[in-house]
């Protein structure tokens, strides 16, 4: 039997391990750590220095490295990230295959939490070792929602409304989610609130949330968008890749809206 821990370790700061994830990395005898390229060698990087600052010299012989499969970039979107899913699903077997080959307890560290826009609990759905089954945990993490809102000092939501989670493609193509009166953004690949009629709306924007080079915008959309979009290119300038979040609002989430 493999025993699966998808650990969510939050957005990059290792304060925000959880003890559950502790102890769940600490009883792993495997522990693999996902490679995204060169542009994204500070991903990798935050996860050794969580690794090393949790782990003894012991535990730490038992890091695995890999290099993760890329997506196709073409039209068919969905049928593109099935298609890179199963070649993830088959890294991993090979991974735990070689290094477990009689079963046991392997761990992946998950950026913000398995449940929260990953894709980590469908891949482990496809994982298939020939004679072993899968036992897979969810560990949970801090999401870079909390992290956003916590930032920015603010709730997710408005006194007694709802809020949708969405992606800046679906924004982007559907506009405005109906009878949201808060919208979080996530997965965006570049200002889709760009689609959007700026008048009366609020956003409270974060990139890099947990990280040492954090950067918070919030305002009224009409005034600060512009300002977003070209901070937002020159970072992925800076250091290769972003990752940010945002939250719009219509209606006040405070009292006082801050800014």
């Amino acid at each position: 039997m493999i025993h699966l821990s998808l650990i969510g370790i939050g957005t990059g700061n290792p304060e925000h391990v959880t003890l559950a994830g502790v102890r769940a990395l600490q009883a792993a005898e495997l522990i693999l750590l996902p490679r995204k390229g060169e542009a994204r060698s500070d991903l990798v990087d935050l996860r050794r220095l969580l690794c090393r600052n949790l782990l003894d010299e012991a535990a730490l012989s038992r890091v695995v490295e890999f290099d993760l499969p890329r997506r196709d970039r073409r039209d068919d979107y969905l049928g593109a990230v099935d298609d890179w899913h199963a070649a993830i699903a088959e890294t991993w077997r090979e991974q735990i295959s070689c290094h477990l080959p009689q079963g046991g307890r392997a761990a992946m560290l998950i950026w913000g939490d398995p449940s929260l826009y990953d894709s980590s609990l469908r891949i482990a759905e496809r994982l298939e070792l020939p004679g072993q089954g899968v036992e897979v945990e969810v560990v949970s993490g801090i999401t870079s929602l909390q992290v956003l809102t916590a930032e920015h000092r603010i709730p997710l939501n408005a006194l007694a409304e709802p809020v949708q989670i969405t992606t800046g493609r679906r924004l982007r193509e559907r506009g405005w989610p109906e009878d949201a009166a808060s919208v979080a953004v996530m997965l965006d690949a570049g200002g889709a609130f760009q689609a959007l009629a700026p008048e009366g709306l609020h956003i409270w924007w974060g990139a890099y949330l947990g990280m040492d080079k954090q950067c918070l915008i919030d305002g009224p959309l009409a005034e600060v968008g512009p300002a977003i979009v070209e901070r937002r290119a020159a970072l992925r300038e800076r250091h290769g890749w972003i990752m940010d979040v945002y939250l719009l609002a219509r209606t006040p989430l405070l009292s006082r809206m801050p800014g």
